[in-house]
């Protein structure tokens, strides 16, 4: 018997290294990575971006294009920048750098994804508000609910009468007017926080369902955020389906829309996509 017992701790041991091997973080090192270019989009809610005579592109997202599928060219913005810079774009005042790459990698297994997030964080920005962060990274995910999602991205939660728009109620948050997004998020004052939270009718920091971990760090003037989220949240992704995504980074102290976004893309589990995350 106490031969037996032996035998099946050793046994239960070496499942448990096996159960954590196969949940372990990835060898990043292994891991392709996709320059994916973040750009400060002004006071251009998705109403400009869909507004008849504001957005030339306006036609295309209503016959169900992709912003991406215009403004990104070989890897690219293909984008006017000095357009988003303007007085008529960005009243407030815009940063000294528009756009700069973000590289992004990912992974996943059984049970979670791996988002890892590599950039200069650009100084130079016209909004200092969050005192307590210097730097903000988030990742978003809308379901097939939300109304362009798979176009626009996160910009689909951008609105004209959220807070920091000109002019607009500065107790409303971003929100989707149908379906939701999961919005991961690390924050790197106080030594580094995450947030596991959700976008739907309103935003919500906290009470999200895809149990998210992140870490960042600096080394020298770049930063490398580390996300890991359950497969199963709000937003169920899965191997073999691609889903789409977006990223934001606030910069120098930025709060609110004084931010970098990217346009909408695609992660590919095990399936094409702007990203494709590699199978651990």
């Amino acid at each position: 018997m106490k031969k037996n017992f032996v035998s099946l701790a050793v046994m239960g041991a070496f499942l448990a290294m096996g159960s954590q091997a196969a949940l372990a973080a990835p060898d990043w090192s292994k891991v392709p990575k996709k320059d994916l270019y973040v750009f400060h989009p002004g006071a251009a809610p998705i109403e400009w971006a869909t507004g008849k005579g504001d957005h030339s592109g306006a036609s295309g997202l209503k016959k169900g294009e992709a912003c991406a599928g215009c403004h990104i060219e070989d890897g690219k913005l293909s984008l006017d920048l000095k357009r988003l810079a303007s007085k008529e774009m960005e009243p407030k005042g815009a940063p000294k750098t528009m756009s700069y790459p973000v590289g992004v990698q990912a992974a996943y297994d059984a049970t979670n994804l791996y988002v890892r997030l590599t950039f200069k964080a650009p100084g130079g920005g016209f909004d200092h508000s969050d005192k307590d962060n210097e730097v903000k990274a988030s990742v978003m995910f809308p379901n097939d609910k939300v109304p362009m999602g798979d176009q626009v991205g996160c910009w689909a939660s951008c609105h004209k009468d959220a807070r920091t728009m000109p002019g607009a109620d500065e107790k409303k948050t971003k929100y989707v007017t149908a379906g939701s997004m999961d919005l991961m998020q690390w924050r790197s004052g106080g030594g580094g926080k995450a947030l596991d939270g959700t976008v739907s009718d309103k935003r919500n920091m906290e009470g999200g369902k895809a149990g998210v971990t992140a870490e960042g760090a600096k080394a020298g003037d770049t930063y490398t955020v580390t996300f890991t989220r359950k497969l199963a949240g709000g937003v169920n992704l899965a191997a073999g389906k691609a889903v789409p995504f977006g990223i934001a980074i606030h910069a120098d102290n930025a709060g609110g829309r004084f931010h970098h976004i990217s346009f909408g893309h695609t992660l590919g589990l095990g399936a094409d996509g702007d990203v494709k995350a590699a199978k651990q």
